[in-house]
């Protein structure tokens, strides 16, 4: 009797044209599963490169860009003690490292520019007359003008009177789905014309973003506490915030700083002395006695370039005597002991007052008669340093302004 032969049963014949198949579609898969992975790792590895290779630039350039600041605070030490104060970079210190023979690193390029902070008015100065001047300058009518310098004040100042029945109080802060109450104390940012009532109908749009007068307000006005603005450096409204609207007078003070018109032949002018504003602006002027000569604040800013990297840093200096960080609220002088740690800590988000709060200490410690150490003499006060990014582009010359 003939038994049936058992085989273990076979899935695939090599043998067979059909089995070859199958094994080429499952090798394919499998390659095509490790080519996806392949391309994710690369791409992965490709941005932490870039982002390592950046972070390595960045440090370097930004080891180049201290170094060229420190170059170009020293150049303007020496231009300080040689003239008896900064006034105007037509003074010859507008090319510092050139000036200092400064040699940055291989394949680099090293440029310094200014922007002197104290060209516009120091709002924490500010008295409603000029606001309403400017406000009426900008074709508000003077019950609008009045409203508009009458919120303002009320937020930053307190015991502000107002001269408008239309003005808001500090009842109508109270009157919102957010009560709040104005701080008394000037800003510390633009961004907070969006909390005063009135002053955000005037300066944004229906949107909520900033419009033009925004941008003119934002223009004419410095958060630094300074005495007087230096007309060298005049914001573009200055002479019209202090009631100096006439065009002609306004045309002489351009030609005059750049050198134009009938100073053609001068070459940009600088102003060092209430008798050569009176010789440009006229002794009548309504702005000679309101405005200065001598710059508050400084604005450095250094770019290094290698290749098509670029690393930017702005220094706001001040010197001895000149502006400083705004104060802190009357609203939070009672509790400003306990409220120290906690203001370092919001500081890191306000580099101003960050600043003020590093000179202050500074100040201290010099006045401690050295029993926390000796304090640096340093020539100027630092109140601001922003890097790449964090410049405001209104900080930046057309030129290196990003787009």
């Amino acid at each position: 009797m003939k038994t049936r032969q058992q085989h273990a049963p076979s899935f695939c014949d090599a043998s067979q044209p059909k089995c070859r198949g199958s094994v080429l579609i499952i090798v394919l898969v499998t390659m095509l599963f490790a080519v996806a992975a392949l391309t994710l790792f690369i791409e992965k590895a490709s941005t932490d490169l870039i982002v390592a290779t950046r972070d390595a630039t960045d440090t370097r350039l930004r080891a180049e860009a201290y170094s060229a600041l420190e170059t170009t605070v020293a150049v303007l030490v020496d231009f300080k003690e040689a003239l008896g104060g900064l006034h105007s970079p037509a003074e010859g210190w507008s090319a510092p490292l050139e000036f200092a023979g400064y040699e940055p690193g291989p394949d680099r390029e090293v440029e310094v520019t200014f922007e002197d902070e104290s060209g516009k008015i120091s709002l924490p100065n500010v008295d409603a007359l000029t606001l309403i001047n400017l406000f009426k300058g900008w074709q508000l009518s003077q019950p609008d003008a009045e409203r508009l310098s009458d919120a303002l004040l009320g937020w930053m100042k307190k015991g502000h009177t107002p001269t408008s029945v239309a003005s808001p109080t500090a009842t109508d802060y109270d009157r919102g789905e957010l009560p709040y109450q104005p701080p008394l104390r000037s800003l510390r940012s633009f961004s907070e014309l969006a909390a005063i009532e009135y002053a955000r109908e005037v300066f944004y749009d229906e949107s909520g973003l900033p419009n033009d007068l925004w941008h003119r307000f934002v223009a004419t006005f410095s958060l630094y506490n300074y005495k007087k603005p230096n007309l060298n450096a005049a914001a573009p409204d200055l002479l019209l915030a202090y009631g100096a609207d006439d065009p002609q007078q306004q045309a002489r003070l351009k030609d005059f700083t750049n050198g134009a018109g009938e100073f053609q032949a001068n070459g940009p002018g600088v102003f060092k002395s209430s008798s050569d504003i009176a010789g440009v602006l006229g002794a009548r002027s309504p702005a000679a006695s309101q405005v200065g000569t001598e710059i508050s604040a400084l604005r450095v800013v250094v770019t290094v370039r290698e290749g098509l990297s670029q690393y930017q840093l702005a220094a706001l200096i001040a010197p001895t005597g000149g502006a400083r960080a705004p104060e802190r609220g009357s609203l939070n002088r009672e509790k400003q002991t306990q409220g120290d740690n906690a203001a370092r800590g919001n500081n890191r988000d306000n580099p101003a007052s960050a600043g003020g709060s590093r000179a202050a200490n500074r100040e201290r410690a010099g006045a401690s008669g050295g029993q926390q150490g000796k304090s640096l003499n340093y020539p100027f006060t630092l109140l601001e340093i922003r890097e790449n990014g964090a410049i405001p582009k209104s900080a930046l010359p057309t030129s290196l302004s990003p787009q």
